[in-house]
């Protein structure tokens, strides 16, 4: 079953044209990882997908709607790469706010932190300020608020960004949890190596076209870093460009 299909998607930025005609699928309990070299086109994508800009051609189908509609944002979870946090506010006082835009009962919520402060490992950090958090600890709070929905389908942009190896196989464990659960994951990264270890399908988009569409991870017969390169390299060959 099609969870997010976007077809024919083309957009222009400042008279360039940024994407061209980009088109994939991504089927209900898949870890899809969408990959790319830098300017290539993942920002836009991400930002048509999510509203937050429109297509010139082409359609984006979320959950069976027409676009990210106000029914379809009540079951998705998004978690920017760059996530603008109240820092006057606790982690839990966060989450509480976070989760009064969604329909749950005091009682349901107080739960609900509770199970998430537990699984990103911020229990005892919880009753502190946002200023006080690292990094990484802000990655986590902010995982937690976009899965405090229990999405159906999640959005993630750079996860494992600036995170150690503890915190990187933290969020991983998360997500193929997540997934086993039922939740479909879309998530950029460039971190290659955690992509092969979890996700079902990968894309990968270059100068705004896609290359590789929907294509399987355990079917690839090089290293994923290694057929990242060579598609990458084909297709820069092919447009006479070079990176």
């Amino acid at each position: 079953m099609s969870i997010l299909e976007v077809t024919h998607v083309t957009k222009f930025l400042w008279g360039k044209k940024i994407l061209r005609d980009v088109s994939f699928t991504v089927e209900k309990g898949e870890i899809y990882g969408f990959l790319w070299p830098n300017g290539a086109g993942k920002t836009t994508t991400m930002k048509c997908i999510m509203g937050l800009i429109e297509p010139e051609e082409g359609e984006i189908d979320v959950l069976g709607y027409k676009g990210l509609t106000l029914e379809a944002r009540k079951m998705v979870g998004f978690m920017p790469e760059n996530t603008y946090l109240y820092k006057h506010l606790t982690g839990r006082e966060f989450l509480e706010f976070n989760g009064k835009f969604f329909d749950l009962s005091k009682e349901q919520l107080t739960k609900k932190i509770d199970e998430l402060l537990q699984r990103v490992d911020l229990v005892e950090s919880a009753d502190n300020y946002l200023k006080s958090y690292s990094k990484w600890m802000l990655q986590r709070v902010g995982l937690a608020q976009s899965i405090i929905n229990s999405p159906e389908l999640l959005f993630l942009d750079e996860p494992m960004s600036g995170l150690d190896p503890i915190g990187r196989k933290m969020v991983k464990d998360l997500l193929v949890s997540l997934r086993d659960e039922g939740t479909t994951i879309f998530f950029n990264t460039h971190i290659l190596s955690d992509v092969e270890n979890i996700c079902d399908k990968i894309s990968i988009i270059n100068n705004g076209e896609l290359i590789v569409e929907s294509r399987p991870i355990k079917k690839l017969k090089i290293p994923l870093e290694d057929y990242f390169v060579e598609k990458v390299e084909e297709h820069n060959k092919k447009e006479g460009t070079s990176k």
